[in-house]
C-alpha cells in the first residue's frame, strides 16, 4: 500500500462508524466536485488514505424532490478515468451483453436489488423513511441497461466485489489510472483557499478580496438569510434580470441591473456540473449529471427568489440540444425554476454570445470583431459590427466533448493531438465559409477555457477576474501558454493556482482549440490581427441583456 499524506486526508482514525462524515469530509468533498457538497448522509467508500471516493446522498434531498442516485462518484481521478470508458462505448457494448448473456443479465438484476436494499437502509438511517416516488427504481439504468457507468462503479466502490458485476468489470478496466490499493489525490483537486460553498465560488466576485473582506460579503449573507428575502429593487431606472446559462460543462447565474445596456452585477456564479459528461459516446445526458444540475438549479432559484424574483431567462446549450433524453433536462428546469429552459439554435447562442462579448468593448462603425466562444460541447464563430451581425456558425467542437474524442492520455500523446488539431482545422474552414474571418480586425475569446488560458499567460497568483477581463495579448504568447497546458500532466495543471477543479481535466482541448484558431485567424488576415482580448463577459451576459431590451 502506498504511503501517502495529503492535506485532506483524515488526522484522526473513527473509532465510530467510517461511513459518518466529517466536516473535513464535507470539505473534500466539495473541492472534489468543485461545488457545494449537499445532502450527503454517509460516505460510501474512501480511498487507502482515508479521503472520500463516494458520497451517500439519502433518496430524498432535504427540500422533499425524490433522489434515486444513492451511491454519487467524487473522487476526480476515477471520474475521469470511468468518462474514458464512456467515451470508449464501453456501455453500449455492455447493454449488448446484457441481452445475450443470461448469467450476467441476472447478475446485473440481482444487483439492481442490492441497490434498492442498500437505498431503502440508508434512507432509515438518514431519517427520511420510505420514498413510495421512486419505489423500484435504482439507478444507472439498471436492471436491464447501462446508462451510467459512474453510478455502477460508485454502487461497487460502496458495495464491495461481488454485488455489481458491471461496476466491477468497470472497476478493473480503469487499472491504468486508478487501483483501490493505492491513492491517487494529491493534486487531484484544489487544496488551497476557501471550498466552495454557498457564498463562496471560485469563479465569483469573491475572487482577489482580502479575507477580512471575504467574511464581510458571509456576515452580509448571513444577515440577509436571517432577515428580509429579498435585497432592496434596482435604483433609478435600471431594470433588474436574472440569466442562467446552461452548457456541457457548467452552469452560471447572472442577476444584474441594467441600464443603458449597461450591466452592474449583483449576482454571478458558477457551479461545474458536467451536464454534457458522456453524451458524445451515448447521445444521452447521464442521471448523474441531470442530478448535479438539478441541485445547482435548485440554489439559483433560491437566490432569484431572495433578490426580488426578475425576470428569467434560462439558456441551454449544446449537451441539452444534442441529448435523446433532452426532455428529461426540460421537465426537470421548468419545475424547479418555474421557467421553460430554452434549448436555443447554435444561431441564437452565436447572436447572444456575441452581444455579452461586445458590450463592454470600444469599437467603432468601420471594426469587424470576431468572437469565439469556446464551450464544452460546442465553440461558436460570431462576426459583426456595431450595426449587427455578419456571419455566425456554431460548430461542435468544445472542450469537453474533445476531451473524450481525442485525448485520452494524460499528457497526450503527440498522436492524440495530431488528430486533434487536424479536426479543429477543418472545422475553422468549415466557419470560413459562413463567417469572413479574413476581413475581422479584431477577435475577442470569451468562457473558461480562454480566460484560463490568459490567467497562465499572465502567470497570475490566483483567477483574478479584473486583470483577465479585457487582457490584450500577443497571438504568440497566447499560443505559447497553450502549448504549455495541453502537454502539462493533469497533477501539475491542478496545481495551478486560476485552475478552477472542474477545468483540470478539459483545459487541455480548449486551450489547443483556442491556440489554433488564433494561429489560423492571423495568417488569413496576413497578420493584421495580431493580438486577442479576453472578456469576461459572454453569452450570460448577452442573456441578461436580452430580457432587459425586451422588457423596455
Amino acid at each position: 500500500m502506498t504511503q501517502h499524506r495529503h492535506h485532506d486526508a483524515p488526522e484522526d482514525r473513527r473509532a465510530t462508524d467510517p461511513r459518518t462524515p466529517s466536516a473535513r469530509d464535507l470539505d473534500v468533498l466539495s473541492r472534489q466536485l468543485g461545488r457545494p457538497v449537499r445532502d450527503v448522509v454517509e460516505i460510501g467508500a474512501r480511498c487507502v488514505c482515508g479521503n472520500p471516493l463516494v458520497a451517500t446522498t439519502a433518496p430524498r434531498l432535504s427540500n422533499g424532490i425524490p433522489f434515486p442516485t444513492t451511491y454519487y462518484l467524487a473522487h476526480p481521478v476515477i471520474t475521469a478515468a470511468v468518462s474514458r470508458l464512456e467515451a470508449d462505448g464501453v456501455m453500449t457494448a455492455m447493454s449488448d451483453r446484457l441481452t445475450r448473456d443470461p448469467d450476467l443479465a441476472d447478475r446485473y438484476r440481482a444487483a439492481h436489488l442490492a441497490y434498492l436494499a442498500a437505498r431503502d437502509a440508508v434512507g432509515e438511517r438518514a431519517g427520511t423513511g420510505p420514498v413510495p416516488e421512486i419505489d423500484g427504481v435504482s439507478a444507472g439504468g439498471m436492471p436491464t441497461r447501462v446508462k451510467c457507468l459512474h453510478v455502477l462503479v460508485g454502487h461497487s466502490l460502496a458495495a464491495g466485489p461481488g454485488v455489481n458485476p458491471l461496476g466491477d468489470e468497470a472497476i478493473s478496466a480503469i487499472a491504468p489510472w486508478w487501483t483501490p490499493d493505492r491513492c491517487s489525490c494529491d493534486g487531484a483537486w484544489d487544496t488551497t483557499g476557501q471550498a466552495p460553498h454557498a457564498d463562496l465560488s471560485r469563479h465569483t466576485r469573491t475572487q482577489g478580496l482580502s479575507p477580512e473582506e471575504l467574511e464581510a460579503k458571509r456576515a452580509a449573507r448571513r444577515r440577509g438569510a436571517a432577515g428580509a428575502t429579498t435585497t432592496p429593487p434596482p435604483r433609478g431606472d435600471a431594470m433588474r434580470t436574472a440569466a442562467i446559462d446552461c452548457g456541457t460543462n457548467s452552469i452560471r447565474l447572472l442577476i444584474a441591473d441594467i441600464q443603458d445596456d449597461v450591466l452592474t452585477d449583483v449576482v454571478r456564479l458558477m457551479r461545474v456540473v458536467r451536464l454534457g459528461e458522456g453524451v458524445d459516446a451515448t447521445g444521452r445526458l447521464s442521471e448523474a449529471a441531470l442530478a448535479r444540475t438539478f441541485a445547482a438549479t435548485e440554489e439559483y432559484a433560491a437566490l432569484i427568489a431572495q433578490h426580488g424574483n426578475p425576470p428569467v431567462r434560462f439558456v441551454a446549450t449544446s449537451a441539452s440540444r444534442d441529448a435523446e433524453n433532452r426532455q428529461d433536462f426540460v421537465d426537470g428546469i421548468r419545475a424547479r425554476l418555474g421557467v421553460e429552459p430554452e434549448v436555443v439554435s447554435g444561431d441564437e447562442e452565436a447572436r447572444l454570445s456575441f452581444d455579452g462579448a461586445v458590450s463592454v468593448l470600444a469599437t467603432d462603425a468601420h471594426e469587424t470583431v470576431l468572437v469565439i466562444d469556446l464551450g464544452g460541447g460546442s465553440t461558436e464563430f460570431v462576426a459583426g459590427t456595431t450595426e449587427g451581425l455578419v456571419g455566425a456558425l456554431s460548430t461542435d467542437m468544445g472542450c469537453v466533448r474533445f476531451t473524450e474524442r481525442f485525448l485520452r492520455d494524460d499528457p497526450p500523446s503527440e498522436e492524440q493531438i495530431t488528430a486533434m488539431e487536424a479536426e479543429v482545422r477543418r472545422l475553422i474552414d468549415q466557419a470560413a465559409a459562413r463567417v469572413p474571418l479574413d476581413r475581422v480586425t479584431k477577435i475577442v475569446g470569451v468562457a473558461g477555457s480562454i480566460t484560463t488560458v490568459t490567467a497562465h499567460a499572465l502567470d497570475l497568483p490566483a483567477y483574478e477576474a479584473e486583470r483577465i477581463h479585457g487582457a490584450e495579448l500577443p497571438i504568440p504568447a497566447i499560443s505559447g501558454a497553450a502549448s504549455d497546458l495541453l502537454h502539462r500532466p493533469r497533477a501539475e495543471r491542478a496545481a495551478l493556482p486560476y485552475m478552477h477543479p472542474g477545468r483540470v481535466d478539459v483545459i487541455g482541448a480548449g486551450a489547443l482549440i483556442w491556440r489554433t484558431i488564433l494561429e489560423r485567424v492571423a495568417v488569413l488576415t496576413d497578420g493584421r490581427v495580431a493580438t486577442a482580448i479576453t472578456s469576461e463577459h459572454d453569452i450570460l451576459d448577452g442573456i441578461a441583456l436580452s430580457v432587459a431590451r425586451q422588457g423596455s
